[in-house]
């Protein structure tokens, strides 16, 4: 395996390993600004219909992005934004989404979440769910192996390690890893690259409505490989516990330590467990939908009481953010009058700012000072952010759209704001340019062949973005529309940094 590229390390403004804080990057799956209830009292004026006291802890503790977005609004090419630090169509698939086997977009030679703070001196660990592609071997051939995750029992993938371009590729130290989180359709969790069987009795075998040992655990991306103990509903308890172990473990060694925690709650299926450290989970709130984010919430919690159990609380920054906007597919969410988006319209995949406007916010005690900022953010920016914080360089050509947030967390000069956003939504190939206070939504195709303005709306007096003042066809924006959808594709096939 090569190795990354390594960034220069600023020894001149580095701090030294005692002074630099620790860091936690907390990402949720397809959690919404509507599903935490210190959003729904403070931002909707609301009485939520369940309480999120972990999150809204540090929520309260942290500055919060009224204006922060996941970089699409969709998982999988989420994630490949916040490793890479670029937008997606600077990888080999525009649109995502990589299965278990693809081939991994990233490459020899480029920075990443992990190897930048790495390379600051940090021992760095990831937890959770990847979608980012990977290394498997075929038995038979010994090749690696790329079919598709939807393989009959006779598939001829060796499960039993992840054999390259996972966490480790990407700089981290240790790893708990789910290949693609609870939602299938491989079953299977990684530790270190090796298989980690659930119990001593696991077997790798094709689960299925006869072999799972709850059905509704393979409901969601259908039948597939896996362990055959898996039990979505003990997830959350088993990838916070290694959470836990890491900090542990880690908050006793000089180096400072970074963890990036990929929950995988609240992506479907919902299998909430009947407790979680006590707390009622089951039947706790109106739907499963939302037991699974007090099942979050739980995750959270725990690792926030490790930091404090350790000592490292005060010394840890903490980001807090989901890979998409919230969830609109549950009967049982929708009739108690939840709406996870909060305000906003649309839900994941799509590109209204429901889609991709999501919860952020970055607490670390006696450096950041709580409250609010309007300040657009996205969270891809956390790369050229950790960079800036643990010492590290990144070269201009590399993590190309990722703004350093660092200055505007601190208070301090040297914030260099956003000119323009460009962004993607989901399965349906739209594209976002916000440029303000406009917003220019453009249908493309798969291809990437035709670029079709679809809407544009002027946020600041339609946030909520009402279809009736959707301004595309009206002739009297017709030259904005246009020059919009130009700078976009400027942009894009340029490859200029977006970032500024």
């Amino acid at each position: 395996m090569k190795k990354l590229f390594t960034a220069f390390l600023l020894i001149a403004s580095g701090a030294s390993a005692a002074q630099k804080p620790n860091i936690v990057l907390i990402m949720a799956d397809d959690l919404g600004l509507g599903d935490l209830s210190h959003y729904t009292r403070t931002q909707m004026d609301k009485e939520p219909l369940y309480e999120t006291p972990a999150i809204d802890y540090l929520a309260q503790q942290g500055l919060w992005f009224t204006d922060g977005h996941s970089a699409t609004s969709l998982c999988s090419p989420t994630r490949y934004c916040v490793m890479s630090g670029n937008n997606n169509y600077r990888s080999y698939a525009p649109w995502g989404v990589w299965g278990t086997f693809r081939e991994t977009a990233f490459k020899d030679g480029e920075v990443t979440l992990g190897s930048v703070v790495k390379d600051g001196g940090y021992n760095t660990g990831f937890i959770g769910k990847w979608h980012l592609g990977g290394d498997f071997l075929d038995k038979n051939t010994g090749k690696l192996y790329r079919g598709g995750d939807h393989d009959n029992p006779d598939s001829t993938v060796d499960l039993s390690k992840f054999v390259d371009h996972g966490p480790k590729f990407c700089g981290f130290d240790y790893d708990f890893t789910l290949p693609c989180g609870i939602q299938g359709p491989i079953y299977t969790c990684f530790e270190n690259e090796q298989w980690y069987p659930l119990k001593k009795d696991s077997k790798i075998i094709y689960l299925d409505d006869t072999t799972a040992l709850h059905p509704k655990d393979v409901s969601d991306k259908g039948f597939g490989l896996g362990d055959s103990n898996w039990d979505t509903s003990k997830i959350g308890d088993i990838i916070s516990a290694k959470a836990v172990g890491f900090i542990n473990t880690n908050a006793k060694k000089k180096a400072p330590f970074f963890l990036y925690y990929c929950s995988p709650m609240v992506h479907i299926p919902h299998c909430p467990p009947d407790e979680f450290d006590g707390k009622k989970i089951k039947g706790a709130t109106p739907s499963r939908h939302l037991d699974m984010v007090l099942d979050l919430d739980q995750q959270v919690r725990r690792i926030v009481a490790a930091l404090k159990a350790k000592g490292v609380y005060d010394n840890t920054l903490i980001v807090f953010t989901s890979d998409n906007g919230g969830l609109s597919i549950d009967k049982d969410t929708a009739k108690a009058g939840h709406k996870s988006s909060g305000q906003w319209s649309g839900a994941k995949n799509s590109p209204l700012e429901g889609g991709h406007r999501v919860p952020f916010f970055a607490v670390w005690p006696g450096h950041i000072k709580p409250g609010t900022t309007d300040e657009p953010a996205i969270n891809q920016d956390m790369l050229a952010t950790f960079a800036a914080l643990v010492g590290t360089q990144v070269p201009k050509d590399q993590a190309q759209d990722s703004n350093n947030l660092l200055p505007l967390l601190l208070g301090k000069n040297g914030f260099k704001q956003r000119n323009f956003i460009v962004m993607q939504a989901g399965s349906q190939n739209e594209v976002m340019y916000r440029k303000w206070p406009w917003k220019l939504i453009i249908q493309s195709d798969h291809q990437c062949s035709k670029w079709e303005p679809k809407a544009l709306y002027n946020l600041k007096d339609n946030p909520t973005e009402n279809r009736k003042f959707n301004f595309v066809k009206n002739p009297e924006y017709k030259q904005l529309v246009e020059k919009m959808k130009k700078e976009y594709l400027e942009i894009r096939t340029s490859g200029q940094r977006t970032a500024p």
